[in-house]
Formats: C-alpha cells, structure tokens, sequence
C-alpha cells in the first residue's frame, strides 16, 4: 500500500477512535474562493456588529495567508446531533429554548482537545509541522471541509453530510504534509429544489443563493448582538434565548443525523434543556456565572441572557411572569430596562391589545438580502 494512503488511512481511524465522525482531507489552499464572496458579504455590512469578521478578513481568504507554509489541510466533524425534537419547546411560554449545540458541554474545548490528540499522533506517525482549529482563528472552516468531502454548504450555509446531516461541529488541521486530496463534495446540489431551511426561518435571514444576513438571525441577535434587539424582530424570537435550531431542524438531511454517534460531552445538562424564565431571570452574575460554567452560554454574559430572556417573557404570554421582569426596571443596564418596559407592556395589556401588537410587529421588506456566511457552526459567523 502506498504509504501516504497507510498515513491517511491511521489519521482517520484515530480521527474515529476520538470521537469524530468524519475526516477529509483537502490541499491547503482549497476553499480560497470562497474569500470572494466573504468580501462582499463583509462590504454589505451584513456581518453586523460582529468587527472581528473584518478585522482579520485577508486572512480568513485563505488558509494560507495565515500560514503560508502548510501544505495539506484536515477537516474533521464531530456530531451533537439530538435525541429529541429541538422544536419540542416551541409553545411552552414559560420555558427558554436554548440551541441544541449548547446545552452540554463547550464544544471549543471538548473539539480541541480531540484535535490536539489527533496532532500528536500525527507528528508521532510522521514528524511534521501542524496546526489545529476549532472557531479560534480566522479559518473557514466550512469550504475546506466541503473540499476534503465531508459534505456541502446547505441552503442553511452550514455545512451538511449525507451520512450525518448538519448537527456538526467542524476542526481543521493544517499541516507542513502532502497528503492526496480526496474528491470535494458537490457544491450544494443535494439540496436541489427544498426550501425547507428558508421557510422555516422566523425572521426570513435566509435568503437565496446559499447566503444570509447574519443582522437578521436570531443567533446572532441573541448570542453576538450587543445592545437593544431590534424591535421588528422580537415577535418572531419568540422564546429562544440563545440561539436558534429551525433552519437545521427541518433540513431532511438530518433525519440520518444519529444521536447515539454524537459525542458523550455534548449531552444536555438537564437544567439547560428547558429551563424556566423565572428561574434566569433571578440570577445575578455570580449564579449565571455558576449555572453556565463549562458552557459555551457563559461567555454572552448575565446581562445579555437576561436581556434575551425579557424578551422572550413579553412573549409568553404568561401573567406570571410580571413579578419576575418587574425588578429589572432598576436594573443599572438601560438595555435591560428597555427590554424590562417592553417586556411588561406585553405581558400587562388585555389580549386583544396583545394580539393587536402581534399583528403589528413585522421584519422590514426585502429581508431576503444577497448576503453569504462562512462559517461551521450554529451562528452565521466564520467561526464555530
């Protein structure tokens, strides 16, 4: 057997061993068109407030421009697909829905201890330089994992795989190696004519051509957004506190999306899988920080969860919950106030005004705005 297919061969198998599910591997450089259209996306000012997409955009080009040295990359995918119905949650005022990919464990350290594991068997097997990713640098993941064959960028525009759907995290390796590439996934083709992803959208983000605008996604604007949500869209958030599934939800990719291949870390922690509103809207920073240590959510902050989760009571429409947003009209965070008083006009009005309210609140026309996304995880980010 040819030695640098014995190679790639071992690196999948201990690839497996550590809990990914899929391995590719594609030249270094491969994905690079991709910079394009990240340009423009960039210069339509559709990545928000998220500055850290601009500020190293000549090396999110390329892997190169980041490491002109590496001569192969490895994408990786490591599964949180879920055991139950991430939609279930979608009536039930008084709970927060938070995104299936953080209710376990943090998946930057969970993936990046699996990819430092791979690297050390690498550079055991065959002594080279190497580096490793997980959303830690300006690396698009998502076209060079659709180069190495794990799969293709959706309609969604995250990354999705015959064998295992789109509930994927994705690492990549660049290496100083020449290993062969192997055959990259057809550009969003087994998509075809479904607009499941589109429909399903609640503040219609998605737009034509594989492209989103990220100002308009609910993960973004309850994870990334600093600041006041904007109003047109808080009707449509409805009680998602931190991020949002339905584009992925519905994709019929995942119905081979398995649970029990999904790796042990990500399992929900219970109090995160349908936490009650008036239990997070009580905590102060220490007991956030507490509830969320060893999770992704911590790093949004206690005042950000609870700006999200004061929106999400005006929805309920749940009474009860007045008590609960009422001593956040004190709060020093005038955002929190805001949302507090918006909160309250919804939950205090009679319900034809409620209902009246509802009709009223709509996303600006022309939503469906030409934008594209890079990235492979849950947010329209280039991270993860």
């Amino acid at each position: 057997m040819d030695t640098r297919q014995a190679l790639k061969d071992a690196i999948r198998a201990e690839a497996e061993r550590l809990g990914f599910v899929a391995c590719g591997f594609a030249r270094a450089d491969a994905g690079s068109d991709a910079g394009a259209e990240l340009r423009r996306w960039l210069e339509a000012g559709h990545h928000g407030t998220m500055g850290w997409m601009e500020a190293r955009s000549d090396q999110r080009e390329s892997p190169l421009a980041l490491w002109p040295q590496a001569k192969s990359g490895i994408a990786l995918a490591m599964s949180y697909a879920p055991a139950s119905d991430p939609l279930a949650l979608a009536g039930e005022g008084e709970r927060g829905r938070i995104s299936v990919y953080a209710q376990g464990g943090d998946y930057h350290k969970t993936v990046k201890k699996a990819l430092k594991a791979l690297a050390r068997f690498i550079v055991a097997e065959a002594p080279s330089e190497l580096k490793v990713f997980v959303d830690t640098a300006p690396v698009m993941e998502k076209p060079l994992a659709q180069a190495a064959g794990l799969g293709w960028q959706g309609k969604h525009t995250n990354l999705v795989s015959r064998e295992h759907g789109s509930w994927l995290f994705l690492g990549v390796i660049l290496t100083s190696l020449e290993l062969e590439p192997d055959s990259p996934a057809s550009a969003g083709m087994h998509c075809g004519t479904c607009s499941a992803c589109l429909d399903a959208c609640p503040t219609e983000a998605i737009g034509p051509a594989h492209r989103i605008d990220a100002r308009k996604c609910i993960s973004y604007l309850t994870i990334e957004h600093d600041g006041p949500i904007p109003a047109e869209f808080r009707e449509a958030i409805g009680n998602r506190i931190y991020g949002c599934d339905d584009c992925l939800a519905v994709c019929p990719w995942n119905r081979f999306a398995q649970s029990a291949r999904a790796n042990r870390a990500f399992v929900p922690r219970a109090e995160l899988a349908a936490p009650r509103l008036a239990d997070l809207l009580a905590l102060d920073d220490l007991a956030f920080r507490e509830m969320f240590a060893g999770s992704p959510i911590k790093r949004i902050g206690r005042n950000r969860m609870i700006r999200n989760c004061l929106v999400a009571a005006g929805n309920s429409g749940e009474p009860e919950l007045v008590a609960s947003v009422e001593p956040h009209l004190a709060d020093a965070d005038p955002v929190i106030t805001e949302a507090a008083e918006w909160a309250l006009g919804r939950l205090q009005a009679p319900p034809s005004a409620r209902m009246q309210a509802s009709w009223s609140v709509s996303a600006p026309e022309d939503r469906r705005v030409s934008t594209c996304a890079t990235r492979s995880g849950p947010i329209p980010t280039s991270g993860g």
